[in-house]
């Protein structure tokens, strides 16, 4: 039987606030920010409170999809808090989220490459984020590993189109998927089945190491301090699972901004989770495989709409080869 969740204390200081009337009761200053890079229908301000500048983010199962797609209703956020989850934290950096304005520290949202310090700090980081947790309890099981599959899924895209959602990136999804068996037929029939049911994946990965991820390591959502610690967020889609899971996704959603290649990123991240003291050994392998077959089973879509060009015949390699281990 799997162990109950267990309760975890919370950061000092850390209030839940009764509504948003209330957290809001000291702003003197509430400006929303339009010009965002997010995607998922998800509102943000800039608020003043106390002469503190902060970022106030609205999820609303109304109008953010991704929190549709993920399952956890109430936002994931919160159940993170309320499960002393974040505070656990290494180096800790329908609800509202109050959140330290970090701005000056993001990523630009530009197309160029990032510096490879930074790059490599981001994977070191990853590492440590994974290592801090492994083998780590239920209590991390805020999204389902089946859900996070699912997220950019054939079946998310006609779930949004029925309910008439605006967005745009599930009508992407929807365009994306039938045009991958056009341009990479390889890869679509390995990796749309999987799309419309992960089961098989979920299940091979069960059998390899977990940890907590975060599950959106997008240049969007990360930046460096002041005191080189790595900012990460979007905590919308978090969860026990592979640690690799995170690793993969990272490399296909800023494969263009990426400063050095994928296998030298890949042998990066590995370097850096056995200095945190964890044997990759007995696992890695597997573990890779069947992780960046994963990230195409995300991804195709996207990857489809660029047609068949450099990066996508390495996903489909990769996902190719890891078919056999689902068998």
């Amino acid at each position: 039987m799997p162990e109950p969740p267990r309760p975890c204390p919370r950061a000092a200081g850390w209030r839940r606030y009764g509504d948003l009337a209330e957290l809001l009761a000291g702003a003197t200053e509430r400006t929303e920010l339009p010009e965002v890079p997010g995607k998922s229908g998800a509102t943000l301000e800039r608020v003043m409170i106390g002469g503190q500048g902060y970022v106030l983010k609205h999820l609303d199962l109304a109008e953010d999809w991704t929190m549709r797609a993920s399952g956890c209703l109430r936002g994931a956020p919160l159940v993170l808090w309320e499960r002393g989850l974040l505070a656990r934290l290494p180096e800790r950096g329908g609800c509202a989220l109050l959140m330290h304005d970090v701005t000056p520290w993001l990523v630009p949202a530009t197309d160029a490459p990032i510096p490879l310090a930074q790059h490599a700090r981001f994977l070191r980081h990853m590492a440590a984020l994974h290592a801090e947790f492994w083998a780590c309890g239920s209590e991390f099981d805020v999204v389902p590993v089946m859900h996070r599959y699912l997220e950019l899924s054939p079946w998310m895209a006609t779930a949004e189109a029925a309910a008439g959602s605006p967005h745009l990136v599930p009508r992407l999804v929807a365009k994306g998927w039938p045009l991958l068996a056009e341009v990479a037929p390889a890869a679509a029939a390995v990796v749309t089945p999987l799309a419309h049911d992960p089961g098989p994946l979920v299940e091979a990965l069960a059998a390899t190491p977990q940890t907590f991820v975060h599950s959106n390591w997008k240049l969007d959502n990360l930046g460096t301090d002041d005191a080189g610690r790595t900012v990460v967020l979007d905590w919308e889609q978090p969860g026990r699972g592979a640690p690799l899971s995170d690793l993969a996704w990272y490399l296909a959603i800023n494969c263009r901004r990426l400063p050095q290649s994928k296998e030298a990123s890949i042998t990066a991240y590995r370097e850096a989770l056995e200095a945190c003291g964890i044997d990759t050994g007995p696992w890695w392998e597997r573990q890779l495989a069947l992780c960046l077959l994963g990230a195409l089973v995300q991804f195709g879509w996207e990857k489809a709409l660029g047609g068949y060009d450099e990066e996508l015949a390495w996903w489909e390699t990769n996902a190719v080869r890891a078919a056999a281990l689902l068998s």
